[in-house]
């Protein structure tokens, strides 16, 4: 799955545009390396999410093409 619409299914970001902007913006990082909003997504990915000043970070346990609101929070854990 592309990294921009799974931003979007696990309810990290809330619009898939929004997803893709902040990767052509380049503050997104996966593995440690920046990435492209054409990135495909597997599990056991570390995403790195620059928002302003703060830096979180996801892992990522599942990948499904579409999720209710309750099983979206299954599909990542975040890193303190």
């Amino acid at each position: 799955m592309r990294l921009d619409k799974y931003l979007k299914v696990s309810r990290i970001v809330k619009r898939r545009t929004v997803a893709n902007e902040i990767c052509d913006a380049k503050h997104v990082a996966v593995n440690g390396k920046i990435a492209r909003a054409s990135y495909d997504v597997k599990q056991g990915d570390i995403i790195e999410i620059q928002f302003g000043e703060k830096l979180t970070k996801y892992e990522v346990l599942e990948v499904n093409e579409y999720a209710t609101k309750e099983s979206a929070a299954n599909m990542f854990r975040e890193i303190k």
